[in-house]
């Protein structure tokens, strides 16, 4: 799914309902479809789905919940009597999603069944399912058959509807559930990073290790995608102070051009007064620049953010929150 409908979705129903649908009001009938899609596949979703979409929800709803019901709710409130057309397409372009009934399921009983399955058939089922729900069945696996998934969802590309009508046929009779199928394009990297961004830290760290003996190159794309400029605000001070040590007020100052006020405030607040002030002088002085060239600058400082993170110099704070690692 695009990640902006999905952050979208997840941002309106973090709104109260009234609010929601005055929003989705202002949209026309395309877009209010589209987007009630997306709300009704979303199911549960926690708040660091919330803080990607939006940080100023990050901590309003630890656990809010999507679903066809919300839909029909928002929908009804926006469009009144015309809502009835709009929720028959939602409600059917949701049947017709591949493994769409296993968003009912619980994830751990969903890895009690597959869990003895092909690494290939396990990685075709996860590509299917938002990255929160699949890292919860990753984290289950075994250590090896965690690397056998994760490296065959990076390098899936389109899968036939038979084979998915297959699995899903199969995995419906043992969990009496709903059936549907779907000819999409599955997997890659950008799921791995995604599923990883939401794994606990330990997980994300073995299986990065053990996929970079095998094919260092696609573990490079992997993180690339995992750490994104922006996610430097969610540094920690004393980190940040590392990392400012390590890229020059220049590259700053052409890179935060179009950042967001949160990654300026944070850059700006661990420096010195005198050094925030110069850097702002600069950013002005710049003026228009090439987006092209911006992004080459943050690709620049993410990479010294991820080297400096692999030398032990920093911590990256990504993964799902979960146990704090400890060592004697």
């Amino acid at each position: 799914m695009p990640r902006n409908l999905r952050n979208a979705a997840i941002v309106l129903m973090s709104l109260p309902s009234q609010e929601a649908s005055q929003v989705m009001s202002k949209l026309d009938e395309k877009q209010v479809e589209t987007i009630s899609i997306e709300i009704a596949k979303l199911g549960r979703f926690t708040s660091h789905d919330q803080e990607e979409a939006i940080l100023a929800f990050a901590d309003a709803n630890p656990q809010a919940l999507g679903g066809i019901d919300a839909a029909r709710a928002l929908l009804e409130s926006a469009l009144g009597p015309d809502a009835a057309g709009t929720l028959a397409h939602v409600q059917q372009s949701i049947e017709s999603l591949p493994f769409g009934f296993l968003k009912q399921v619980d994830p751990q009983n969903l890895l009690t069944f597959i869990n003895d399955e092909h690494p290939q058939t396990i990685a075709l089922i996860l590509s299917h399912l938002a990255p929160p729900y699949g890292a919860q069945v990753i984290a289950g696996l075994a250590s090896e058959k965690q690397l056998a998934v994760v490296s065959r969802i990076a390098n899936m590309g389109q899968t036939s509807p038979e084979i998915i009508e297959q699995v899903e046929s199969a995995l419906e009779a043992r969990l009496s559930s709903l059936v549907s199928q779907s000819f999409e394009h599955a997997g890659g990297i950008p799921t791995v990073a995604e599923l990883l961004n939401v794994c606990d830290r330990t997980t994300e760290r073995t299986l990065l290790e053990n996929l970079a003996q095998d094919d260092p190159e696609l573990v490079e794309e992997i993180r690339r995608l995992m750490f994104v400029f922006e996610d430097i605000a969610k540094l920690g001070d004393k980190d940040m102070q590392s990392v400012l040590k390590n890229v020059e007020t220049g590259q700053w100052a052409m890179a935060l051009k179009g950042a967001s006020d949160d990654l300026k405030q944070k850059v700006l607040g661990n420096m010195s007064q005198r050094a925030g002030q110069m850097l702002e002088e600069e950013m002005e002085y710049l003026g228009q620049v090439r987006l092209s060239e911006v992004e080459a600058l943050q690709q620049q400082i993410v990479d010294i953010v991820r080297h400096l993170e692999e030398t032990g110099e920093i911590t990256v704070g990504g993964g799902a929150e979960g146990a704090e690692e400890f060592i004697s």
